[in-house]
């Protein structure tokens, strides 16, 4: 396998539905004060076909003498799986020169699917995928084949790793008809007890502010600050193409905010990113009516899929994510599961010391 690796500017991003390697999130992460690098790779496999795309690489300085470099769910290149290893390496060793000294590692947020994924020996008699082996077993399937076995399974994982999709090419009838009973009743309850969903704006935001504390208090979930929702709004849309960017959507009740969320659309793949519900009057079933206009807006949009973005790996009660899997199930879709987050250390000492500071933190928060 050959890579070839050229530097870009940010605006010479490729088009691609992979929101978190577009022109749009490297400005949101600009005004998180995350820098993004761009890079084109030109990749000859072994069966010599040639693949070209580019790589947003988002760049973090955890200290004065040790930074990090993270690409989220990239890259977008697809190889055989038993080449998957080979491409890492070889993509790593060629961007460490494109790479401050001070990096310590480069991780990658895989989005291939994890090669257990259909395998019948990872699911129990009820069909739920018990998840992928243990860290060894995965480092050794990966480094197979390749020079340096560097390649680590990250003690953490950023973004979601377990999805379901959605394929919008369906009717709104089809889609309707393939979700599960109880969701199809709740979106008609929701209509019937009067609750409206509206596309909001930047004015709107104390109201996602009240819903989304009301909703990590009651979940336990990690808080993001208030200028983290602002910088996904505060892009200009201006710059980017009809099908790019956030619509914020809120359902209520008598003009009382009852659910919100944030709808990202990303080439042909719209994304729900971030949700959130109040905790009162939750018999009005709004959130289903908020992701039911999601669905339609998105349909809307001419996007193809629908990434509901993050739920447990299977019907598991147990799982801190079960009770999202429960409800996104409802809408049908087919589940995904992605490989997660891999690390190639460049300086061994300052990756080690990383590794042992994030087992005991909640992570970096690059995503």
């Amino acid at each position: 396998m050959d890579i070839r690796i050229k530097d870009l500017s940010v605006n010479e991003l490729y088009q691609s539905s992979v929101l978190q390697q577009t022109r749009f999130w490297s400005l949101v992460k600009a005004r998180q004060g995350i820098a993004s690098r761009v890079f084109e790779l030109s990749v000859r496999k072994s069966d010599g076909s040639l693949d070209k795309e580019t790589l947003l690489l988002l760049h973090r300085r955890l200290s004065d003498d040790v930074s990090v470099a993270y690409v989220p769910y990239g890259p977008e290149i697809l190889p055989e799986q038993e080449e998957e290893g080979i491409l890492l390496e070889e993509l790593s060793e060629g961007l460490r020169s494109h790479l401050p000294e001070t990096c310590a590692f480069l991780r990658f947020d895989l989005k291939w699917e994890s090669p257990w994924a259909r395998d019948s020996d990872f699911f129990d008699p009820e069909g739920n995928w018990l998840g992928p082996p243990k860290k060894k077993s995965q480092e050794l399937r990966i480094n197979f084949a390749t020079r340096n076995w560097n390649l680590r399974k990250a003690n953490t994982n950023i973004l979601p790793t377990n999805t379901i999709f959605l394929d919008l090419r369906k009717s709104e009838q089809t889609l309707m008809a393939e979700m599960r009973p109880k969701t199809r009743y709740n979106i008609r309850l929701a209509e019937r007890k009067g609750v409206t969903v509206r596309v909001g704006g930047f004015d709107d935001l104390p109201i996602w502010n009240d819903l989304y504390s009301q909703t990590c208090r009651r979940n336990r979930l990690f808080h993001h600050r208030e200028t983290h929702f602002k910088d996904l709004l505060g892009i200009d849309r201006s710059i980017f193409d009809s099908n790019t960017g956030v619509r914020f959507l809120i359902a209520q009740a008598e003009k009382t905010p009852l659910a919100a969320m944030f709808l990202v659309f990303s080439g042909k793949r719209a994304t729900y990113l971030y949700g959130a519900s109040a905790s009162v009057k939750r018999n009005l079933m709004a959130t289903y009516a908020l992701q039911w206009r999601a669905i339609q807006e998105a349909k809307a949009a001419g996007c193809l899929e629908y990434d509901l973005f993050g739920v447990s790996p299977s019907a598991d009660p147990s799982h801190p994510l079960y009770g999202l899997y429960r409800f996104k199930r409802g809408f049908g879709g087919e589940l995904y599961h992605r490989m997660g987050c891999w690390d190639y250390p460049l300086d061994e000492n300052d990756y080690e010391s990383c590794a042992a500071a994030e087992m005991n933190s909640q992570g970096y928060h690059l995503r």
